[in-house]
């Protein structure tokens, strides 16, 4: 069952259809990653690249590239793995139904990794600057690994069910690090990691730490899984991988995965930081150059036949959206178990994961009541918001399951347009201020610190959502080109935004404050103020990219006749999104023009990529 180890997952793929082999000689700054991700939107195969210039080393790109071929890899071990977490809501359910769960028990075996001698990572020692060097966006700080994972343990405790597994940026070379001994470690808020580190630093000590690339790719996903503390990744991987992990100990401080491609192992040491970044991040924008802790480096190790997987992180869709659909697949179940109430969560991928979250609770206090205001949806919202990585979201929108049983959160457009018949901006927008965002998220000018914006709507609808601007529409001077973009949402293209960090800006408040509740605006319940409105109104996914990745809520949310009433925000008419671009927001990704050329050519009509795209 299963892998094990990447090599044999590559001819698997390779004999059914699933990847290519790419012999002609590839750079990997910048033209590979063009590459990826154009055979990515193609839905294209998986590539295996065997002529890299400057390295000695094959790279494996969009292995992850559709759901499909996704599914197809743990095509073994996805359906334990589901009933293994049926188990986990109701394990009762083993005595009901015990033929369905036969395999249940061998799964469970699965998860518990085993310390082994030696493996066949430690073949061969390498230098640092041997290692692949991939670049893919024209300002990135130098090359980093995409598909680390990361592993350490508890200080105090130690020991494999005390680890965690995860995936942080590693930047290989660049900015002041020396490309013989250090690599720049960056881990964002709420991560595993983050709790060991911190151990490490009370107790006067180093962190060990010891990053993987390759292996299974079962491992790869375990490093990205959310999962509650407590249950190790390592377990979940040997479930996915179809078999007991194998930690190889004696040739570093911590034990390293005996089947992974390479290993670089090393120390974190308290207040060792340096300049990490900027790089492209998820949201489709460059994450800034930081202070982040600083990896020394003691040994690379790499197996015979090493083979480095990679990934583009970029504006989604990206291969990582597939990690996005196999994790809701696997663990969508779990959720009215972990949050009583709530029927689903969906993480949106186009407006970058964590800028927006859209649910669908239950709304059943005092049920004999018409239901005319959130009650319980607000119960639920606050319970979504403090679990996990969901903490980290900016905007929470939450409906009825009782509203629309059959209401289905990956129809976004209709999702949006069931809360905007029904919102009620006088009192279904609340706001959390002086928190916590992702560390990605440039939009309120301060790392790791925003505010947040639940919208909660219940009951019938309150109005009807025009599909049509009207021809009587007034916009203030300065203000123009309108487009629906979805029935009841305007878009209108402003002025360039030019106020200070944290002053209120004068043309979105001029903006708001000409218009009045009763002038013809306000037939959209929501409008959405950008640069560019033609963009943002050609696609969905443009409108929930640009809405939700260049505002903060508590600055940048706004309301045609706005009111402030016992502390609660609302306003009588129309919600307006100021999305412009801030001067302290970080650039939008743009492909190199002459790499872009250069691709161009290779997928012409017989070129080396046609076939593929």
């Amino acid at each position: 069952m299963g892998y094990r180890n990447l090599r044999a997952c590559v001819d698997d793929l390779q004999r059914n259809g699933h990847l290519i082999v790419w012999d002609e000689e590839i750079d990997p700054h910048l033209e590979m990653a063009e590459i990826q991700r154009r055979v990515y939107a193609s839905s294209g195969p998986a590539i295996l690249f065997t002529c890299v210039k400057d390295c000695r080393f094959p790279m494996l790109g969009n292995l992850f590239g559709s759901i499909e071929r996704a599914r197809f890899i743990f095509r073994d071990t996805l359906e334990t793995v589901r009933r293994l977490i049926e188990l986990k809501i109701d394990p009762n359910q083993l005595l009901k139904k015990p033929f369905r769960y036969a395999s249940a028990p061998f799964g469970a075996l699965r998860m518990l990794p085993k310390r082994v001698g030696s493996g066949a990572i430690f073949a061969n020692e390498a230098k640092l600057t041997e290692l692949p060097k991939l670049v893919s966006w024209p300002d990135d700080g130098g090359p980093y690994v995409t598909l680390p994972q990361v592993y350490t343990e508890h200080p105090h405790h130690g020991g494999l069910s005390h680890s965690n597994l995860g995936m942080y940026r590693v930047q290989l070379a660049g900015n002041e690090y020396n490309p013989l001994s250090e690599v720049g470690l960056h881990y964002q808020i709420h991560r595993g990691i983050g709790v060991h580190h911190a151990a490490a630093i009370a107790k006067g000590e180093p962190l060990k730490v010891n990053i993987f690339v390759g292996g299974n790719p079962a491992m790869t996903l375990a490093a990205v899984m959310p999962l509650p503390e407590g249950l190790s990744e390592l377990g979940f991987a040997g479930a996915l991988a179809g078999h007991r992990i194998a930690m190889a100990t004696g040739k570093t401080s911590l034990p390293v995965y005996a089947e992974a491609d390479f290993c670089i192992s090393g120390t974190i040491h308290a207040g060792e930081e340096k300049p990490e970044g900027p790089f492209g991040d998820h949201l489709g924008y460059y994450s800034l150059k930081h202070l982040f802790p600083m990896l020394r480096v003691e040994k690379v190790f790499h197996r015979d036949g090493a083979i480095w997987p990679f990934t583009v992180v970029g504006r989604p869709p990206q291969e990582d959206t597939t990690f996005g659909q196999l994790i809701h697949e696997i663990t969508g179940p779990v959720i009215p178990t972990v949050l009583p109430g709530v029927k689903e969560v969906h993480a949106v991928d186009a407006a970058g994961v964590h800028p927006l979250l859209l649910a669908i609770g239950s709304e059943r206090y005092v049920p004999y009541e018409e239901r005319r205001r959130p009650k319980e949806l607000m119960t639920q919202a606050a319970a979504i918001l403090g679990q996990g990585q969901m903490s980290l979201a900016k905007y929470l929108w939450i409906a009825a399951e009782q509203d629309d049983p059959q209401l289905n959160l990956h129809e976004i457009a209709h999702f949006l347009m069931h809360m905007l018949r029904r919102v009620d901006w006088r009192r279904d927008i609340h706001f959390l201020t002086e928190t916590t965002i992702d560390t990605l998220d440039y939009s309120s000018g301060e790392m790791n610190h925003g505010s947040k914006a639940i919208i909660a709507a219940v009951g019938s609808p309150i109005r009807e959502l025009p599909t049509e601007i009207p021809s009587d529409l007034k916009l203030p001077d300065g203000f123009h080109t309108p487009k629906l973009a979805l029935p009841g949402v305007l878009v209108v293209e402003g002025p360039a935004y030019r106020a200070a960090h944290r002053e209120m800006e004068p043309e979105i408040e001029r903006f708001v404050s000409t218009l009045g509740p009763s002038d013809p605006i306000n037939a959209f319940p929501l409008v959405v103020v950008v640069d560019d409105s033609q963009f943002t109104a050609q696609t969905v996914n443009n409108l929930l990219w640009v809405a939700f990745t260049r505002s903060n809520p508590a600055a940048d949310v706004h309301g045609i006749g706005s009111f402030t009433r016992q502390k609660h925000w609302g306003c009588e008419g129309a919600l307006v999104i100021d999305a412009r671009l801030k001067p302290w927001n970080a650039p939008p990704l743009i492909e190199d023009p002459a790499v872009t050329a250069k691709v161009d050519a290779l997928a012409a009509q017989g070129g080396a990529l046609a076939k593929y795209l």
